[in-house]
């Protein structure tokens, strides 16, 4: 069966647990394949790789595709460090017959949606609380008191958005979540 032309989109504040149901949908889902985002940050140790991982530009290199309109979306996250979707990456992925599937920060979720419109599922992950949230981020052990204050601060403004997402999965069981998004999709693959 071909999911060429469908797009599902997960999003959530960083800590939601989003990235642990996009992996889980990728392993029993064949009809998916992921969006590898470009960026202009350098790879982290030896373990990324280019085209698999992202796709590595230099900041030059991705003005140029984004003066050349070749991205669906894009932002600078922070000063000189740059993200996007490039629209070959998702020819390729439909070109293949395959469905696509995002796992992008809210903005970026609110984006993609606005231009696949109705051709993409859009599903918001959150937690049950800011505690909840603070917690689990805690727990990671990869932020220090003042960065865990920021993500929070962002974390609550990102909930605003969560009424332009066609569904929400609230993270505080995690098979129950998995299982929750796994119908979700199914549901909107099959339509």
């Amino acid at each position: 069966m071909s999911y060429s032309g469908k797009a599902v989109i997960f999003s959530a504040p960083s800590g939601s647990g989003k990235t642990t149901i996009v992996r889980h949908l990728l392993k029993v889902i064949p009809g998916l394949e992921f969006s590898i985002s470009a960026c202009t940050r350098d790879k982290r140790g030896r373990t990324e790789q280019d085209g698999k991982d992202y796709y590595f530009l230099s900041v030059d290199e991705f003005k140029q595709k984004i003066d050349n309109g070749e991205f669906i979306e894009w932002e600078e996250v922070y000063p000189g460090n740059y993200y996007g979707t490039l629209k070959s990456e998702i020819a390729r992925i439909w070109q293949a017959g395959k469905a696509v599937i995002f796992d992008v920060d809210v903005k970026g979720g609110v984006n993609l949606k606005n231009y696949f419109k109705e051709k993409a599922l859009a599903v918001f992950v959150k937690v049950p609380s800011l505690e909840v949230l603070a917690e689990r981020l805690r727990a990671r052990g990869t932020e220090d008191e003042e960065s865990l204050s920021e993500r929070l601060y962002k974390a609550q403004f990102e909930l605003q958005f969560e009424d332009r997402f066609d569904a929400t999965i609230v993270n505080d069981d995690l098979q129950k979540a998995l299982q929750e998004a796994e119908k979700l999709v199914r549901e909107f693959l099959n339509k």
